[in-house]
């Protein structure tokens, strides 16, 4: 039996549709410094798990409550006079589940939300309606991650006070010249006004104790802020202090502040992030919650990097032996690891380039990620791996509560590791600026110079009449002809009669949209049959130009087929609602011909022309094929004990969904060598 997966931490957000102008700026701020951005796909960022619960209007509440899904939740409930004036809100919010792994914060986006009971009784609010309107994004993310670190990522004793729990900054700087003292004092100053601690050698250090062991000892518990003016890198005491701060693992954030020339910058001052600000003092409020952002979210990030790479071990992802690392190795650490006998760093995702590795290989150490390892890079060579993921209709978190980016971070992390193990990936059509297969070819693009060796290889299936190019198409193809290959798919004979090939056909009247719905149907059968697995998620339910949803039908094609096939339900879409009907045999609406009908315009019209060519979707015969399916054989397929098919199909968890996809494929592997 599968060790059921639980995360060390996961966030959720819950809201009133009513107070979504309030809401989303917040929301958006912190999903960005939270969760990885989808535009900066190897940013060593945050990966927090996130949920959103809010309503297609003000009357409603959401159709379910978050639940429980990590050994620590964190639930943020924007409160205001929506909540706590609607009846149904107000039980809504004062029922949530509260247990011993989760903490309720309220966030008041007005008074009126300062008033509740029952799970938020007694709970201090963070005040968002006192944030000041010019530096609210920065106020968001400093009150936010100072909250999922203290419940998220300590493990907090009720007799302590909320000051313990505080994350400690230790303001590192040159006495020499103004700009770090200045800057420090300006920082200190600030923090003296919030619930943070801070150390600042010239106040926290009493007469009579040795300054080089209180250093230490308060380095030790404390996030370093280095601020490096032009004097920093030089001064022994700062060097000092970052060496002390990598040694014992701590979080440090460099802000450059240099005013004219550094001769050297100190080796042991990198691989962290980095701040600029301006050299001149007094430091800005915004330069200053720029700053305490940057170290609130790296001690978050470094804290819950070190949980997960713990978590991994515990449940057999990582052996026993290897050492792990928050950050990327460095070439000190690694000769610490050495002299301990062992030979295996794992440091979080995603990889780091092949260039910058180079030295591993000379030291004999293997570093590599929970889900890859250099040694893996030609593991799946022989693979023909279809992808069958598009985006998914919006309902404002109501009964979906995955942000839809987080569906493109899907695609792009399967494309990553599938690409990396030198499979080839098919994928069809979407060749809209910012779809789906742009992000997948992004990811080709930029692993070649991350991996090295021979280009990744895409197959990009087209329907006819979808390369019959515009200008701009054919610039976009160009483009990417270094990683993607073409493969245009004719008219199937029975449509083919009196059209000209070399036209674009707009699917603008009854005719032509049966015509497009034949060319896309041949297009997914030559697919399918090209590729050796599949892997499915999300997926359109209306707004299609299909004979029936574009990813059902390969879902279909593919069980017909017998292919290996992936089913990542939980984010949504027609795969959501496939694995619904597969896990329970109860009939989603979505799937029958009569909600397909009344949601996409047209769609009545078109069934009638294709039932005229005995070409139409039966909706009872697909049902009906869907629930003869076997969840073992469809498991086996796959490589995997039916737990862990039920699993994938219902887990929001990307780095769960990838290690299960490659340990099937790798299983699939096994069994044909």
């Amino acid at each position: 039996m599968e060790i059921q997966y639980a995360p060390p931490l996961a966030v959720n957000f819950v809201w009133n549709f009513a107070d979504s102008e309030a809401v989303n700026p917040i929301i958006d701020v912190v999903r960005r410094s939270f969760a990885r951005d989808k535009d900066k796909p190897f940013s060593r960022g945050l990966n927090i798990p996130l949920f959103f619960y809010s309503s297609q209007n003000s009357n409603e509440i959401p159709h379910d409550s978050p639940n429980a899904l990590a050994k620590k939740n964190v639930f943020f409930v924007f409160t205001s006079v929506n909540t706590n004036g609607r009846e149904n809100w107000r039980k809504y919010v004062e029922e949530l589940p509260a247990s011993p792994s989760t903490t309720i914060i309220p966030i008041a986006i007005d008074e009126n939300g300062l008033a509740h009971k029952g799970s938020l009784a007694g709970a201090n609010c963070i005040r968002a309606y006192d944030w000041p309107t010019d530096n609210a994004d920065f106020y968001a993310i400093v009150s936010l991650a100072h909250e999922i670190y203290r419940y998220g990522c300590l493990s907090i004793n009720p007799d302590d006070s909320s000051k313990t729990s505080s994350i400690t900054i230790f303001l590192s700087h040159a006495k020499a010249g103004d700009t770090g003292r200045l800057h420090s004092e300006e920082i200190k100053k600030f923090l003296d006004n919030t619930n943070l601690n801070r150390f600042f050698d010239a106040t926290e250090i009493s007469p009579g104790f040795q300054f080089d062991q209180e250093i230490e000892k308060s380095v030790k518990k404390s996030t370093l802020v280095a601020i490096e003016s032009d004097a920093y890198s030089s001064r022994y005491w700062c060097q000092r202090e970052i060496l002390c701060a990598k040694q014992h693992n701590r979080p440090i954030v460099v802000v450059n502040s240099l005013n004219d020339y550094e001769d050297r910058i100190f080796p042991a001052a990198s691989n962290v992030p980095c701040v600029h600000v301006s050299s001149e003092a007094p430091l800005s409020q915004r330069d200053i919650l720029r700053i305490l952002s940057a170290a609130l979210l790296e001690t978050v990030r470094y804290t819950h990097s070190v949980q997960c790479l713990e978590y991994y071990k515990e449940i057999g992802w990582l052996e026993d032996e290897c050492e792990l690392s928050a950050r990327p190795p460095e070439i000190r650490q690694a000769l610490k690891v050495k002299s301990n006998n062992k030979k295996k760093i794992c440091y979080p995702e995603p990889p780091i380039y092949l260039d910058e590795a180079d030295w591993h290989i000379h030291l004999e150490i293997e570093a590599f990620t929970p889900l890859w390892s250099f040694a893996e890079k030609d593991c799946l060579l022989q693979q023909q791996i279809g992808i069958s993921i598009s985006d998914v209709q919006g309902d404002n978190f109501s009964n979906n509560h995955i942000h839809p980016d987080h569906l493109i971070r899907l695609t792009q992390d399967i494309a990553r590791h599938l690409l990396a193990r030198s499979a080839t990936l098919i994928y069809g059509g979407d060749l809209r600026p910012g779809g789906f297969t742009e992000f997948v070819l992004d990811e080709a693009a930029i692993l070649k110079e991350r991996i090295g060796g021979e280009l990744p290889t895409i197959e990009n299936h087209l329907a006819w009449p979808l390369y019959v190019s515009e200008p701009e198409i054919v610039a976009w193809r160009a483009k990417y002809s270094d990683v993607m290959k073409s493969v245009e798919h004719e008219i199937p004979s029975d449509v083919a009669n009196g059209l000209a090939q070399d036209v674009f056909l707009p699917p603008t009247t009854r005719e032509n949209a049966y015509v497009w719905s034949r060319c896309l149907t041949e297009m997914r059968e030559k697919s399918i049959a090209s590729s050796t697995v599949r892997i499915c998620s999300g997926g359109k339910l209306s707004g299609y130009k299909g004979k029936m949803p574009g990813v059902l039908e390969e879902i279909v094609l593919a069980f017909s087929s017998q292919k290996p096939t992936f089913l990542l339900g939980a984010f949504g879409g027609v795969v959501g609602s496939v694995c619904s009907l597969l896990l329970t045999k109860a009939v989603p609406e979505e799937l029958t011909e009569d909600w397909q009908v009344s949601r996409n315009s047209g769609y009545g019209e078109l069934q009638a022309i294709a039932k005229s060519h005995g070409k139409d979707c039966d909706y009872s015969a697909v049902i009906e094929f869907l629930q003869k399916q076997n969840l073992s054989d469809l498991a086996n397929r796959c490589g995997l004990a039916e737990d862990q098919y039920i699993r994938i199909m219902n887990s929001p968890f990307i780095d769960e969904c990838l290690y299960l996809i490659l340990k099937g494929l790798n299983k699939l592997n096994g069994s044909k060598s």
